[in-house]
């Protein structure tokens, strides 16, 4: 029953923060009385998002008031996570890192296949840009991607807004599809969109403007698939003697015709500046109308601003870090997709066993999606509308928190 709280050091950053409505302590970082008053011990988790040397501080004073409350920390920088580790976090994840991975994943690069984001057994969650895809401008019957391979669409990511798919929902450039199906099925969705695939005449590298720590995840991922591509960093860096770095300001014009700006299929903005994202994001998209922009947004209140200024895609450092603790903070959920969109299961009722599933508007009546049906050590993945629920079956669904509920 202890409220969320954030513990801060400084009385006026406390006093700021307690004015936008946040809960907030303040105490010593390092003292084992504060977490002994806060009743860390009794805390469902203990998030610690500090700079590493100083997190690790923080994990050790709460190891000397418990050892069994669960943390999270989040690690700077790769040689930290094995400090943080040895002095008693539970969880040690590289945010930055894991959200550079992910804006990588979206990029048009090669090709067009589906992005795996979660798994339950054989059960597969994908995301997929609908962007240069025969796909767009198509509606989801037209499409007839359930007959032709199998794969289930169980949503769709429009400008940062999650919505529930309907056979006469238009797929558009900016359309990301979430997809449920087997690693079979996913597989004749990616053959069907290589088969199909438009070969683009601008074929140059990808841009990456911001060469910091989620910059040069962006790089990795994309050096690991095969993708070439071109960081624009205006700070001298380490990885400065790369070829594909190149250094100056992304807001100069030259700068960004020498890194490709007019033959690049795909821009991914990555600084952590939400104001300067949104300013490279509106001069990128009047420089290049059909290049596809993927942004990073520090704050989820700027999702919004991001996608009106231009962005195809945008990601958050915040929902990530939420999602990726709601994970761990909810183990009866299979997947948290994002926040506030998850993957659960559910036990029958005796009202609908010996049902078909279409005679239950299950969709209808609450906004979610049946995905799997689990029969014993059996699945059976996007069930036949026909198909009848047998007594002690289990449902996996997809929705919102409040489809959910």
């Amino acid at each position: 029953n202890i409220p969320n709280v954030l513990l801060i050091p400084d009385l006026q950053q406390a006093l700021s923060l307690h004015e936008l409505g946040l809960r907030v302590v303040v105490g010593e970082l390092d003292d084992p009385l504060t977490y002994i008053r806060l009743r860390a011990h009794k805390a469902a988790l203990v998030v610690v998002m500090n700079d590493d040397v100083t997190s690790t501080n923080i994990i050790f004073t709460i190891r000397e008031v418990s050892n069994e409350v669960t943390t999270v920390t989040n690690a700077d920088q790769e040689d930290s996570l094995d400090i943080l580790q040895l002095a008693g976090s539970t969880h040690t994840f590289q945010f930055t890192k894991m959200l550079g991975q992910a804006l990588a994943r979206r990029v048009l690069g090669l090709s067009m296949k589906a992005n795996v984001i979660g798994r339950f057994d054989e059960l597969l969650i994908a995301e997929a840009p609908a962007m240069r895809t025969p796909l767009q401008g198509q509606t989801l019957a037209e499409s007839r991607l359930r007959e032709v391979t199998g794969v289930n669409v169980v949503g769709l990511w429009e400008q940062g807004r999650f919505m529930l798919p309907s056979p006469q929902t238009r797929i558009g450039a900016s359309t990301v599809l979430v997809l449920a199906g087997s690693g079979e099925q996913l597989d004749r969705y990616d053959r069907l969109m290589a088969s199909t695939e438009k070969r683009e005449e601008r074929s140059g590298p990808v841009l990456v403007l911001g060469g910091g720590r989620v910059g040069l995840s962006v790089a990795g991922t994309l050096k690991r698939m095969g993708i070439d591509y071109r960081v624009v960093e205006k700070k001298t860096t380490k990885a400065q003697s790369d070829v594909n770095v190149i250094q100056g300001s992304a807001a100069d014009l030259d700068i960004l015709v020498k890194a490709g700006i007019n033959e690049t299929p795909s821009v991914i903005i990555t600084t952590h500046d939400d104001d300067l994202n949104i300013y490279l994001t509106i001069y990128c998209r009047r420089l290049r109308p059909d290049v596809q922009i993927i942004s990073r947004a520090s704050l989820d209140r700027n999702i919004n601003t991001l996608h009106r200024a231009g962005a195809n895609l945008v990601m958050s450092f915040a929902s990530l870090c939420t999602a990726t603790i709601m994970n761990l903070l909810n183990p009866e959920k299979l997947l948290v997709v994002s926040e506030g969109l998850n993957i659960f299961r559910s036990n029958l009722n005796r009202a609908l066993v010996e049902k078909p599933l279409y005679d239950l508007r299950i969709r209808e009546e609450t906004g979610c999606s049946v995905i799997a049906i689990k029969k014993e050590e059996r699945m059976i993945i996007n069930p036949e509308p026909a198909t009848r629920l047998q007594k002690g079956d289990e449902l996996i669904l997809i929705g919102t928190a409040a489809a959910e509920k």
